[in-house]
């Protein structure tokens, strides 16, 4: 068993993480403010929302403009301000039409900046650029292409898997295993688009067919009917997905 002196100083190492998260919490709202609070549109995108409160990790599939993005990202940025996680990690496969990064200009960062704009925007809608400037800055948002996580622990964070029908399987487990203590992972992609080239398989299908009904493990699947962009994009997107109009 544990004795007095071990649990004396498990106290004092417990003691002294809350009071880190707490200052660390009184110097975030000082920095960055909450512009937009988060707010469904739809039961589904409600479901979506209690599958992250309630589950470690949750897997979404959903069509364009569903809302897949925004609702994990706004949540993030809650539980940031809230002081409820310590980091916000988000990550997405690097693929592209041709070429590579190395094609692109630039640093490291400035290659994967175009990637990763779609998430930063939905994060404005929450957060001042200001805002983003400081946590990026102090290491509180941290940027991190998938290729590049293999071997890393999050713990205390909030890690966002964008665009997953753009990775593997292999990718996809590997991001789920960076999981670490008092973490939450969200999965997102539209099983149904993928700019993977015809001789890699997208994972994301399997990923929820092999987790479905796993404790601890939510699976959301948002449709036409939770597309809140223009409306055109739900009509447009049935129609282009219809077997009959597939080469």
């Amino acid at each position: 068993e544990m004795c007095i002196r071990d649990r004396k100083e498990v106290s004092v190492v417990l003691a002294n993480k809350r009071g880190k998260m707490k200052k660390q919490k009184s110097e975030l709202n000082k920095h960055v403010h909450n512009r937009h609070s988060l707010s469904p549109k739809t039961s589904n995108q409600v479901g979506y929302i209690r599958a992250i409160v309630e589950n470690d990790v949750t897997i979404c599939s959903g069509p364009a403009g569903s809302g897949k993005t925004t609702i994990c990202v706004g949540l993030a940025c809650e539980h940031l301000l809230a002081g409820k996680i310590e980091k916000i990690i988000i990550t997405r496969p690097v693929v592209e039409s041709g070429g590579g990064l190395g094609y692109l200009p630039g640093s490291f960062h400035d290659k994967i900046h175009p990637y990763l704009v779609p998430v930063m925007d939905e994060m404005s809608k929450y957060i001042s650029s200001s805002g983003i400037d400081y946590i990026k800055k102090n290491n509180i948002l941290e940027i991190c292409p998938l290729e590049y996580m293999r071997g890393r622990n999050f713990h205390n964070s909030f890690i966002i898997l964008d665009e997953a029908q753009n990775a593997t399987i292999e990718q996809i487990k590997m991001f789920i295993t960076r999981l670490g203590r008092k973490s939450k992972a969200v999965v997102n992609g539209d099983v149904n688009q993928t700019d993977l080239p015809n001789r890699v398989r997208g994972g994301l299908s399997t990923c929820i067919s092999c987790l479905r009904g796993l404790h601890g493990v939510g699976i959301v699947e948002l449709d036409d009917d939770d597309v809140i962009r223009h409306g055109i994009i739900s009509v447009s997107y049935t129609h282009l997905t219809l077997p009959t109009n597939r080469e």
